[in-house]
């Protein structure tokens, strides 16, 4: 019989071959048309318009028992699906690792990870839009109850600083982590974790009242 190896055994080597690292920041409370005029005049390429996107996350127990910063997600992302374990080792400009694949059908993966006893936590909505610019990519987010952000990600930590300098922003403002952060520096009374927390992020939606005071 195959025997399959526990997580336990597997070694920091081997986890560092399967996961990427991402090369990513944001910058928070901007106006997009500003964003989409200075990427046009450098060059860029809108290459997905404006669209809504659906994601739920899976926390397994462990994750949280072991204080991890990770979750599995099923994305639709409007031309895709995706479904991916991500992790945020540290706030910084690589501090994301995550592995990815594509599946056919959001529904169907949500309930296969029901049924074997991974529900969601949450389920999110958001719109996205995405530019290319040589090898970077360039999004532009809108989240519920949250000001319009935008993230900046590339094959290289120099790749994306000269990025981000071209479109005018400056480093002192870079923000990194995931969405949550971007919660908890709007809205500083905030309690918990975030939007993670949240079983139901959807536009239109009254914000919670753990979200407190916005500043």
């Amino acid at each position: 019989m195959l025997a399959l190896q526990s997580p336990n055994n597997i070694t920091s080597e081997k986890e560092s071959t399967l996961m990427k690292t991402e090369i990513e920041v944001k910058f928070l409370n901007v106006d997009h048309d500003e964003v989409r005029a200075k990427l046009k005049e450098v060059g860029a390429v809108c290459v997905q318009p404006m669209r809504l996107m659906r994601r739920v996350l899976i926390e397994p127990e462990h994750f949280r028992d072991e204080k991890r910063d990770a979750f599995i997600r099923i994305r639709d992302e409007g031309h895709r699906v995706t479904l991916t374990f991500k992790e945020f080792k540290s706030e910084s400009l690589t501090g994301a690792e995550e592995r990815e694949v594509t599946v056919s059908d959001f529904d169907e993966v949500v309930e296969i990870f029901a049924e074997i006893g991974l529900p969601y936590r949450t389920f999110q909505e958001s719109k996205r839009e995405t530019w290319q610019y040589g090898e970077i990519e360039v999004v532009l987010d809108e989240w519920p109850w949250l000001d319009t952000y935008i993230e900046i990600e590339g094959p290289t930590e120099e790749g994306v600083k000269k990025a981000a300098a071209e479109l005018g922003f400056s480093w002192d403002d870079a923000v990194f982590g995931s969405v949550d952060r971007a919660y908890k520096l709007q809205y500083p009374e905030l309690t918990g974790r975030g939007v993670i927390d949240e079983k139901e992020v959807r536009f239109g939606a009254p914000v919670p009242e753990i979200f407190g005071e916005r500043i």
